[in-house]
C-alpha cells in the first residue's frame, strides 16, 4: 500500500512540473545572474558548515539548472502525518538589488510523516523581478538530492523554477506533492 501511495505522489508531481514545462523562461534579471563562485560564497557563508558537502549539492543544482537570477536565504519549519505543511520566512536578494523581505508556506500530501527545522537557501531561476515570485510553485517534496545533511528539490511554474537547498534538524521521512505559495506578509493560511 506504501509503494502505491508513494507512486500515485511522484506521478502526480511529475505532472505538475511538466504542465510548466513547456512554458517560455522569462527575461533574465536586470542586475544579471549569480555565478558558480558567487553563489558558494554566499551558501557557505549563510549555512557557515558543511563547505565540501554544500559544495557537492550547489555544483549538482548550478550544472542542472545554470546561474540562478537570485537567492532566498531563510528558515523554515514544517511537520506533517500524510498531510504536511511548511512556513518559512527569509530575504529575496537580486543581484544590484536591495533584498526584501519574503514569506512562504504551503500544504502537502503524501506519503510524509516527521517535523523539521532548517535554514533554507534557494536557487531562484526564470523570475525577472520580485513579483514573478508572489505565487505557487508545485512539486515533489523529498530529497531528490541528498548528501552529508544537505537536501534538495525542484518546485516550478511557468513564470519559473526554485531549487530550495536545506540543511536543518528533525526527521522527515517520505514523499509528498505540495508547493510553496510566497507572500509579501506572514500568512498563517497555507493556500
Amino acid at each position: 500500500m506504501s509503494k502505491t501511495i508513494a507512486r500515485w505522489a511522484l506521478g502526480l508531481g511529475c505532472l505538475l512540473g511538466m504542465a510548466s514545462w513547456g512554458a517560455e523562461p522569462a527575461a533574465k534579471a536586470k542586475g544579471g545572474t549569480y555565478n558558480d563562485d558567487e553563489v558558494v560564497k554566499a551558501a557557505s557563508e549563510f549555512f557557515a558548515t558543511g563547505a565540501k558537502d554544500l559544495a557537492d549539492v550547489l555544483a549538482k543544482v548550478l550544472k542542472e539548472k545554470g546561474q540562478p537570477v537570485a537567492i532566498i536565504r531563510g528558515e523554515e519549519a514544517g511537520a506533517a502525518v500524510a498531510v504536511g505543511l511548511r512556513y518559512g520566512h527569509g530575504e529575496l536578494l537580486f543581484k544590484g538589488a536591495p533584498a526584501r523581505k519574503v514569506y512562504w508556506q504551503g500544504p502537502s500530501l503524501g506519503f510524509d510523516v516527521g517535523a523539521n527545522a532548517s535554514k533554507t537557501f534557494v536557487l531562484v531561476y526564470g523570475l525577472h523581478n520580485a513579483e514573478g515570485l508572489f505565487r505557487r510553485f508545485p512539486g515533489v517534496d523529498g530529497s531528490l538530492y541528498f548528501v552529508g545533511g544537505f537536501g534538495v528539490n525542484y518546485v516550478q511554474n511557468s513564470y519559473g523554477s526554485l531549487a530550495p537547498v536545506r540543511f536543518g534538524v528533525g526527521w522527515r521521512q517520505g514523499i509528498a506533492v505540495g508547493y510553496m505559495n510566497f507572500s509579501r506578509t506572514k500568512r498563517y493560511n497555507p493556500f
